[in-house]
């Protein structure tokens, strides 16, 4: 599936970068093959427009935040949120051209990450109920580019069968490969899949885990949100500690996505300090990344072409395949991917009605 092509996917939020980013000015970004700017408002909140110019082109980025407004570098056009050009400086006493503007998108700050949905979404950004509650510290884990699809980094997310070759530098069982079942259940906005999975637990990972067990569990209650966030739910019942991950598959163009990872734990700095948990997980997910990034980023999500075959803890990763499969259905689309891109078999299909507009022009109509 190539993301850019599906227009579907432009209906979901999706985290771009921290909040924080934007304290010193404008920043790009490219979402879903649209390259975007984005600026804090006077009143804190972020803003989104396409970043282009619409008086020479300029990048939008390129230029500077006052009074709240984007301001373009080349002449001074400026810009609100919607889009509107409110100023021209070199014509003050001048009306502004109407239809003077560019697109904007929207745009909000969520969990301390700029949030943006290309069209009006159709859900909202996943609830992570452990943000702000007692006894859990948020951590900034990561915020990186990964070359490969988002589709590769969810599956990948919820199979345990990669664990004993992927992860055996760590927590990987090299000598137990055979992976632990889930327990399904699936939702409005994906599934949720529990397990108990062993784990090895060297001495790095004892502060991580909360125990000295060689080999110890985790209890998982992961959840998958369509089309490309997740929930790594551990919970560690030797020690009573929770390793609550949550990520944003951030599609930013074809084969190039952005992994945002968010980390809650039940324990103190004492017990195990941001740097030990940043560094811990570090290593999980370059292990993760140099595997994904050495597959086929175009992954095949209508299962009847027969790209690729399947195991039995595959299941996950089919049932992700077919909830977006339903979602390109539901709203009229077909995959489109490296075979069939261009062609009008990539095309939408059209509406009851609009195809029996068609047939009755063509006088086929029954």
């Amino acid at each position: 599936m190539l993301v850019t092509q599906q227009k579907v996917l432009r209906r979901f939020w999706y985290a771009l970068m921290p909040m924080a980013h934007l304290d010193d000015g404008p920043k790009p970004f490219r979402l879903l093959g649209t390259d975007l700017v984005l600026w804090k408002q006077a009143d804190g909140t972020p803003a989104a427009l396409a970043d282009r110019c619409c008086h020479r082109t300029a990048k939008l980025s390129r230029g500077f935040v006052e009074n709240g407004h984007i301001v373009c570098g080349y002449h001074g056009w400026t810009y609100d949120c919607s889009g509107a050009c409110v100023r021209i400086p070199q014509q003050p006493d001048l009306q502004i051209p109407a239809g003077a503007r560019v697109p904007s998108f929207h745009a909000q700050e969520k969990y301390g990450y700029v949030w943006v949905a290309l069209e009006d979404p159709l859900r909202p950004i996943p609830h992570f109920p452990e943000d702000g509650q007692p006894g859990y510290r948020r951590i900034f884990q990561f915020h990186e580019e990964w070359k490969t699809s988002p589709l590769r980094m969810m599956e990948n997310s919820f199979d345990n069968a990669h664990f004993s070759y992927v992860h055996k530098a760590n927590f990987g069982i090299l000598e137990n490969p055979k992976p632990a079942p889930y327990e399904f259940r699936e939702t409005d906005y994906g599934f949720e899949a529990e397990t108990l999975v062993p784990i090895r637990n060297p001495a790095a990972g004892h502060r991580v885990t909360g125990t000295d067990e060689p080999i110890t569990h985790r209890h998982l209650v992961n959840r998958y949100y369509l089309p490309f966030a997740r929930r790594f739910g551990c919970h560690y019942p030797a020690s009573g500690v929770d390793h609550i991950i949550y990520n944003c598959a951030t599609p930013m163009e074809d084969g190039r996505m952005l992994l945002v990872q968010w980390l809650y734990r039940n324990d103190t700095e004492a017990q195990c300090s941001t740097q030990e948990l940043i560094d811990w997980d570090a290593a999980i997910t370059t292990e993760d990344r140099e595997i994904l990034e050495a597959t086929d980023f175009d992954a095949c999500i209508d299962t009847t072409r027969r790209m690729e075959f399947h195991m039995t803890s595959d299941k996950p990763g089919l049932v992700i395949r077919r909830q977006l499969m339903d979602l390109l259905t539901a709203h009229g689309e077909v995959e489109v991917h490296r075979g069939n891109v261009g062609t009008p078999a990539a095309q939408p299909a059209p509406s009851p009605a609009a195809a029996d507009a068609a047939a009755r022009a063509t006088g086929s109509a029954a």
